[in-house]
């Protein structure tokens, strides 16, 4: 019997698992590596320090995440052997493959910034990117009566770019709905030279940050954190205040694809941007946040990147060659408070343009703010534990339509669909 052996039960991990054990034959084992017994809708994060869900609406146990007939083996992975097609183990035996997915996702690492787990930390320096500094910030959110909140990104790539943006816009509402809003300072502190990573994007919402009052301070590079003076410093030696600090920490690949020495500077696994086959593991598939790619590091590129796996995998288990099915394909509902959110939508080549999604006639809205987005963003929540994850199919398709979208004028001859 063949195996194909998924490393990582996220939302890319899960959704292959459960897409190819339907789709594959009965002489295919699919096993999936992962030792945490909780699976974590990760999207509901952003909205946790502003008392919208409680910790357990966001986690649901692993195994019942898992169709029938997939194998779950919760062991922590030390390293791959591709030249023996072999999985290896802290404990127990190495898990032989034939073909291999991996899906290991980020880890945060505030341990590489200088001070920022030191004095202050969790108690006025806090991230929202996992469920420990989620839960904590809410608390300290909820006594915060005013000063200078600063939000910092230290270094991308990060999941989900927009995250930040949008915590400083719920929190605009947040401490408008309190009553202190006026004595509330928020600064956005970013590596990048605007607010948006797509420059289309910051051009056309630029307005949000002066409608929010948000200051935004760029080509921030953090060098540091004094948590006990309250002091955020860079390397070029500028300095920006806090009262409350919200960090959005460095991330990077798993440790096992570091000990492995298998990735990039910060161990994120280089991968063909159109295959997503592994650049240096035979017989291997990279899905979501562990690649390298030029793409947001999103929930929804991972749903795209996993449709492209799985018809990747069936041409490989018949022995043939992967076919460039992934254009970079990404979108996201952007909250901006006050029951309104916008939708981005792009690839690789094409900008976030106006237009509707995913029809002609909508139902959502591009590049413009909308309770019907807004309420996209809440609907996700059920569809994700009850489509998405089961690999169910969802009426938006892997590579981007430009299908309901304006085109700038020079670009009106252009095929329907946007080429990878």
């Amino acid at each position: 019997m063949k195996t194909l052996a998924v490393l990582g039960a996220g939302t890319g991990g899960t959704i292959v698992a459960n897409r190819m054990r339907k789709r594959l034959g009965k002489d295919w084992r699919v096993v999936v590596v992962d030792p945490r017994d909780q699976h974590l809708y990760q999207p509901g994060l952003l909205f946790l320090p502003f008392g919208r869900y409680e910790p357990e609406e966001l986690l649901r146990a692993r195994k019942d995440t898992f169709r029938s007939g997939v194998e779950w083996l919760r062991s922590e992975v030390v390293g791959i052997d591709g030249e023996a097609r072999r999985v290896e183990f802290a404990e127990g035996e190495p898990l032989s493959y034939d073909l291999l997915v991996v899906a290991s996702g980020v880890r945060l690492r505030p341990d590489l910034t200088e001070g920022l787990t030191g004095p202050g930390w969790r108690e006025k320096v806090f991230d929202f990117y996992s469920l420990e500094g989620a839960s904590a910030l809410r608390a300290a959110l909820s006594t915060f009566e005013g000063g200078r909140l600063v939000l910092n990104v230290v270094e991308n790539p990060i999941k989900c770019p927009v995250a930040p943006l949008e915590f400083l816009f719920l929190a605009d509402e947040y401490f408008t709905r309190r009553g202190v809003r006026d004595r509330v300072e928020l600064v956005y502190a970013t590596p990048l030279d605007a607010a948006f990573t797509k420059p289309q994007a910051a051009k056309k919402l630029g307005y949000l940050l002066e409608e929010k009052k948000v200051h935004l301070v760029t080509e921030f590079m953090t060098s540091e954190v004094d948590g006990a003076a309250g002091h955020l410093r860079s390397y070029d030696e500028r300095e920006e205040p806090f009262d409350l600090l919200v960090t959005i920490p460095t991330h990077s690949g798993a440790a096992f694809v570091e000990r492995s020495q298998l990735g990039d500077e910060l161990a994120f696994l280089p991968t063909d941007p159109h295959t997503l086959r592994s650049k240096n593991i035979p017989g291997a598939f990279v899905v979501g946040d562990a690649t390298d790619l030029p793409t947001s590091k999103a929930g929804s590129v991972a749903h795209f990147e996993a449709e492209v796996v799985c018809d990747n995998l069936l041409l490989a288990a018949k022995g043939e060659e992967p076919e460039p099915l992934f254009d970079g394909h990404a979108n996201c509902f952007v909250e901006t408070g006050w029951g309104k959110a916008l939708l981005l939508d792009f690839n690789y080549e094409t900008e976030p343009l106006p237009g509707r999604f995913p029809t002609p006639w909508g139902p959502f809205t591009l590049l413009e703010e909308s309770r019907r987005n807004h309420w996209g963003k809440l609907a996700f929540h059920w569809l994700y534990w009850n489509a998405l994850l089961p690999g169910r199919p969802l009426p938006v398709e892997a590579r981007m339509s430009l299908t309901g979208k304006e085109l700038p004028q020079e670009t009106t001859e252009q095929p329907e669909r946007a080429e990878a």
